[in-house]
């Protein structure tokens, strides 16, 4: 039986958020309300891709149509907002035999393929996918370059103090030496948001980097998550704002996405050590399995990142077109 690719229905799109807890790629950006959010922002076309093999659902393909100076391009996620993960997500495969899996994760995708090239002939295109993803081939077999790219995760299964024993010497330190009478850390809402937004952004610009993100979109996704969590952890001492991050919870999972940077603020305090242990200690009360630390391909951040002794998970940029319009895809923020 031959796999039907649609757009979803409303009907489907009842169950939508559903099939994301299902899939072991589903994460938070794959929800229906952080897709609409992520398509405001963007200025897209969200597309939400849906397969079935008679009425058992296989996969799910949010593609974001973008249309500027008469040239369609295709991305999951769309650029500028700095989400982490998107791409398909596949359903009832876990069971099936090696042969019979690949078969039906084929079909979805040549299905998700055809409807993309009659429906929008994208010039360019760009996918990036969940670490859950393994197989890049049905992207290379339609004419994609795939790019393994790399993030951290720490194992939250441990005891909190087994899970410090494994850190790296002045990580134990550093958080067993803080005074915690010096400083307070607590998860806000909304204005905690724009502090640690408006912080990030003044640091990038400090060192000439664009950060588009803008602070509603933040806001918005925090808003119209039903089933995942925007956490705003934030450090202060005496009051005053020093750092915080941005945590993204959803399933089994909390992610370090926005944050972290370095403070100007003048205070003998190992600021995201504190944070970072705090959101791993929430992690382990709330029966989470893993923390995401967002990224593994930046060489002077993975210094700190890595002395938390965590996994090197890959996942992986896919990219559709000639090179004349890649170049030009490359003018867009976040692209890669």
């Amino acid at each position: 039986m031959s796999i039907d690719v649609r757009i979803a229905t409303p009907d489907d799109l009842e169950r939508w958020n559903g099939y994301v807890e299902r899939s072991p790629q589903g994460t938070l950006w794959h929800e229906l309300e952080a897709l609409r959010v992520q398509a405001d922002h963007a200025d897209a076309t969200v597309h939400p891709l849906i397969g079935f093999k008679g009425q058992e659902p296989v996969g799910l393909f949010p593609v974001f149509e973008i249309s500027k100076q008469f040239v369609t391009t295709a991305f999951s996620p769309p650029p500028h907002l700095r989400v982490p993960y998107l791409g398909p997500a596949f359903l009832n495969m876990g069971k099936l035999k090696q042969r019979k899996r690949e078969r039906r994760r084929q079909r979805f995708m040549d299905g998700c393929f055809e409807w993309i090239d009659e429906e929008l002939n994208p010039k360019y295109g760009h996918v990036r996918t969940s670490t859950a993803f393994e197989d890049s081939r049905p992207f290379k077999w339609n004419a994609y370059d795939a790019t393994p790219e790399y993030t951290y995760a720490v194992d939250l299964t441990l005891s909190e103090a087994d899970l410090l024993m494994t850190f790296s010497s002045d990580a134990r330190s550093n958080i067993r030496n803080a005074d915690d009478e010096v400083f307070e850390i607590d998860v806000g809402g909304p204005e905690e948001i724009r502090l640690i937004h408006d912080q990030v952004r003044t640091r990038y610009e400090s060192q000439d980097i664009s950060f588009g993100v803008p602070v509603d979109f933040v806001l918005d996704l925090a808003d119209e998550s039903p089933n995942g969590r925007v956490r705003p952890y934030t450090l202060r001492v005496d009051g005053e704002f020093i750092g915080g991050i941005l945590a993204l919870e959803y399933g089994d999972t909390t992610g370090r996405w926005i944050g972290g940077v370095r403070t100007d603020a003048d205070v003998d305090v190992p600021t995201n050590d504190l944070l970072d242990w705090a959101i791993m200690k929430d992690g382990l009360e709330r029966g989470l399995e893993t923390y995401d630390l967002v990224g593994a391909d930046t060489r002077r951040i993975n210094r700190y990142k890595a002395k938390f002794n965590p996994e090197l998970r890959t996942y992986y940029g896919l990219e559709y077109g000639n090179w004349g319009m890649r170049t030009i895809a490359s003018l867009y923020d976040s692209v890669k």
